[in-house]
């Protein structure tokens, strides 16, 4: 075997090989003598078939087997003897073309190719003593727990028919029909039947529920809106519309304590256990998101803080993901990939620097976990995958054979555990201040 570099150029390393075609024969010649031994072909005696006729019968498909162990085992040593990290799988590139790999496969010439690998950037991890970060910090208060208990207590709301003849009041449930309309034409996904609609929950578009006040069963009303400018499908956005409502059904509230009542409702003992559970689940809501603002800001402070060369296959693999996900979100709301005030070109732009960033991140993160021995305990990613099967019902032992099965599936459920453990870990080598702020505070939306 013959290897040379042919270029170096950033993190791209590119070797030419040699397989010469007699190393090529004599691992073919090995293989037909290991067959012969157990072969047992028509017309001659176990063992005895002649070497020339067993390359006849199989010696095409077994060089094809050397050729391919051949390539690998040159590679395993390219990337051995010139201690390289590999980004990606190299590619490969055979410049005589068909007719010299036929050659090959007959042992009658050597094999010549050229193999690019693209490595990992090597950087200087440093330590994290000068990163400071305010988390921000919630306490629960009792409205948050109440305003969590009426919640449960609307979602468990029954309702009884209306007397005949009543007449439809805000907090009543209406079923209905209805077809919408622009400028007199139905349009695509204004039309239900037999839909439940609370008045005053304002799950309709505005103006919907209040002009279906007063309204009996099998009265027929034209309700007039106008779709918010903001509305997901853009091509209703900011749209005059009518709805032709039917109404089929009125039924009243009927009257639930919240207490004792309502938290046998859920399978609490009594109302004490179900508000200290309501308690619990609302902390770790808060305490979830304070993690990820700190996350967040930990994950800005890295990524201003190391600048290399990336590998440009993890960039556009990266980019084109996300792009991908964008493409498809955009054709569901049916509205334009690039972005509002922007080309598709400058979104494209923004959409790159975002890949770029993420792939900057996890090879830091990559890294720091690495030289600190952060490991995903088996027990972690059997919980993980739990979490995933269940959102699966009715086709768990499929899901859960799919990625017990699939390294590539568990690896994916595998890199956010480890992510998350990075995470803890650098939190313990920097600076962090918790501050105190309001519910709201907390939970504003910080632009991407």
């Amino acid at each position: 075997m013959q290897v040379t570099q042919t270029s170096s150029q950033g993190l791209k390393q590119e070797f030419k090989v040699v397989l010469p075609a007699a190393d090529l024969a004599a691992k073919l010649g090995a293989q037909l003598a290991e067959m012969q031994a157990k072969a047992q072909i028509k017309g001659f005696r176990p063992g005895k078939a002649p070497i020339a006729h067993l390359k006849k019968l199989y010696g095409k498909s077994i060089m094809g087997d050397v050729l391919q162990e051949s390539v690998n085992e040159a590679n395993r040593k390219i990337v051995e003897e010139h201690e390289l990290r590999i980004a990606v799988e190299p590619k490969l590139d055979f410049p005589g073309g068909q007719e010299e790999l036929e050659r090959a496969l007959e042992a009658e010439g050597d094999l010549a190719f050229t193999v690019t690998f693209e490595t990992l950037p090597k950087f200087e991890i440093g330590s994290f003593d000068d990163i400071s970060i305010e988390r921000p910090v919630a306490e629960v208060a009792d409205a948050d727990i109440d305003a969590a208990l009426k919640n449960l207590a609307d979602r468990a709301q029954e309702f009884e028919p209306r007397a005949e003849g009543a007449k439809a009041e805000k907090g009543d449930k209406l079923t209905i029909d209805f077809t919408g309309k622009l400028d007199g034409v139905a349009f695509e996904g204004g039309t239900g039947g037999d839909i439940d609609l609370v008045l005053g929950s304002n799950t309709f578009i505005p103006g919907f529920e209040e002009q279906l006040e007063g309204a009996g069963v099998g009265e027929q009303r034209l309700v007039k809106v106008k779709f918010p400018e903001d509305y997901s499908a853009q091509h209703l956005a900011g749209k005059d519309a009518e709805f032709d409502v039917t109404v089929k059904a009125v039924a009243a509230p009927k009257s639930l304590e919240i207490g004792d009542e309502l938290a046998t409702k859920y399978g609490f003992e009594n109302f004490d256990a179900m508000k200290e559970a309501v308690k619990g689940n609302l902390e770790a809501d808060f305490h979830k998101v304070s993690r990820d603002k700190l996350k967040r800001a930990l994950l800005d402070a890295l990524d201003s803080r190391y600048s290399f060369e990336l590998p440009e296959t993890l960039v556009e693999q990266e980019f084109n993901n996300i792009w991908g996900q964008h493409e498809a979100e955009s054709r569901r709301a049916n509205q334009p990939v690039a972005e509002e005030g922007k080309t598709e070109d400058e979104t494209r732009a923004e959409f790159r620097k975002i890949a770029e960033r993420r792939v900057r991140l996890g090879l830091v993160l990559a890294e720091i976990g690495q030289n600190a021995g952060v490991k995903v305990e088996d027990k972690d990613l059997t919980e993980a995958l739990v979490e995933r099967v269940r959102m699966f019902p009715g086709q768990e032992k499929q899901v859960w054979d799919f990625y017990r099965n699939n390294e590539q599936a568990l690896a994916q459920l595998r890199a956010p555990i480890y992510e998350e453990r990075v995470v803890d870990h650098i939190s313990k080598l920097i600076k962090i201040t918790d501050k105190t702020v309001t519910k709201e505070e907390l939970f504003k939306e910080e632009e991407a």
